[in-house]
């Protein structure tokens, strides 16, 4: 990391252990105790016109000291915003004072004093006492400098937070953004529900798992790739409406849009359908939007949108017809990939027309529809567990919502008769063998409960590090999630 100007990162290290050393040797804490901090900054700076000249206690780090002769200056950030702290030598007596001025960018303090306003109108709290918290030794980048290199802020979050507010502020708006999908859900009459991580199956989606090993079962097991198996297992056991928000593990590769490790929140309502979890979908995400930025309308990615209801609806089957010229369900397999290369869409290492059909959404679709639409009726070889749709068995009843270029989840009314989805499963397992690893595996537990009797059911999954993304503007997935994988420095 760039050391502040005056000296390289060893000797400025150097100069802060020395400092620490005086304070051992003076018989000081560097790492202090608790400290009672009963203000924070900005409610100090909201309230000032009733609580001026009254006691304040705050606490946080130092950003800058400046000293002006026998009175000096220092930013004090905490978790709420920044406010200036004024001491002065006739106040806190000599030894002090010089402490004070010795202070490094990064120290932790606590500071108890007045609330005042200094003669250029800054309001500060002027310090009676103050007390080292903790001393910081690394030196923090300069904010407009140190931290441009993306690679060293995923690395180094903690200190892309210290220096980047609008690194914390990302994150303050997706934890807002997630209480308010709690508070959504709860109030409709949906249960928040834990299922496992670990199992023996990775069942739910396509995708590859990650694989660790059970010592004390001898057995090998998978991080889930998705939660939807259980949570309908639950629609089964009579829990009508029920929904997790949790960690997802998929085995594929790193994109801006893609990360192996990733949050999900997945919703399953009995007695509905895929027309209803619409309508929750888009209200859920405007409530979410409401309650994290303020308002409906976001800028992502250069464009902007509005997240109101009522969101398009648009026909996936129609979308590849006007995009590749065919039909994609009445041509042959042949046929597809012959339009899909027309179009320059690489299908080269797609061994199914359902990858080929996943592909051609992907790169001629997905990237068009920047305004929220549910891309709708996906083929039915590429829903293995969505239900047919009654006025045509070729299609699913089944959508993504597409905002901003990129689908934010997938929805489907859920196929509840045990029959069809062993056959589904079977059909998956044929591809499986073909050579398509990402294939649905087959799970004759699942369909076990559904021989109990599943009633008709509507699910969602969405991605809460890509909706995060959208309310943020974040450019890539890691920037909406603390701690990123990284390789080994």
């Amino acid at each position: 990391m760039t050391p502040p100007q005056g000296g390289s990162p060893e000797s400025e290290l150097a100069a802060r252990r020395a400092k620490l050393a005086r304070l051992r040797a003076a018989g000081l804490d560097p790492f202090g105790a608790r400290f009672a901090q009963d203000d924070h900054a900005a409610d100090l700076v909201r309230d000032f016109e009733a609580r001026t000249g009254q006691a304040a206690r705050v606490a946080g780090r130092v950003m800058t000291v400046r000293v002006h002769g026998r009175a000096a200056f220092a930013d004090l950030q905490d978790a709420s915003g920044t406010i200036q702290i004024y001491a002065r030598v006739d106040k806190l007596g000599e030894g002090a004072f010089e402490g004070f001025t010795e202070l490094d960018r990064g120290d932790h303090i606590g500071v108890e004093g007045t609330l005042m306003r200094t003669r250029r109108g800054e309001v500060s709290v002027e310090a009676g006492a103050w007390t080292m918290l903790a001393k910081g030794l690394r030196p923090l980048p300069e904010k407009w400098h140190g931290l441009r290199d993306v690679e060293l802020r995923y690395r180094h979050r903690y200190v892309d937070l210290i220096v980047n507010p609008e690194a914390r502020d990302r994150f303050l708006v997706r934890a807002r953004m997630v209480t308010a999908m709690r508070r959504f859900l709860d109030a409709r009459g949906f249960v928040e529900v834990e299922t496992p991580i670990l199992g023996s199956m990775a069942a739910g989606a396509t995708a590859r798992p990650f694989t660790t090993h059970h010592n004390a079962l001898d057995m090998d097991l998978h991080l889930r790739i998705a939660t939807e198996l259980h949570l309908k297992r639950l629609i089964v056991g009579g829990l009508e409406r029920v929904y997790e928000i949790g960690r997802d593990f998929r085995n594929e590769g790193l994109s801006w849009r893609h990360n192996p490790e990733f949050t999900m929140l997945e919703v399953y309502q009995a007695f509905a359908d895929y027309e209803d979890i619409m309508r929750l979908t888009e209200e859920m995400v405007a409530d979410a939007a409401i309650a994290a930025t303020g308002g409906t309308k976001v800028t992502f990615r250069g464009h902007e949108i509005e997240l109101a209801p009522p969101w398009r609806r648009l026909s996936m089957l129609a979308a590849l017809r006007e995009q590749l010229g065919v039909d994609v369900l009445a041509a042959s397999d042949d046929e597809v990939r012959a339009a899909a290369r027309t179009k320059g869409v690489d299908v080269a290492g797609a061994s199914t027309r359902g990858q080929v059909i996943d592909a051609c959404v992907d790169h001629l679709v997905m990237p068009r529809l920047i305004q929220p639409t549910f891309l709708m009726d996906h083929p039915v070889e590429i829903s293995p567990l969505a239900k047919k749709r009654q006025d045509d068995p070729r299609v699913a009843a089944r959508f993504e919502p597409i905002v901003g270029g990129f689908e934010l989840g997938n929805a489907f009314t859920e196929l509840n008769d045990p029959d069809d989805q062993r056959e589904r499963f079977l059909e998956q397992a044929a591809e499986r063998a073909r050579g398509n690893d990402e294939a649905h595996p087959y799970d004759e537990d699942f369909i076990l409960a559904l021989e109990y009797g599943m009633p008709p059911t509507g699910g969602l999954g969405v991605g809460i590090d890509r909706l995060a993304m959208l309310l943020t503007g974040a450019e890539s997935i890691r920037d909406v999630i603390l701690f990123p994988l990284m390789r080994p420095e």
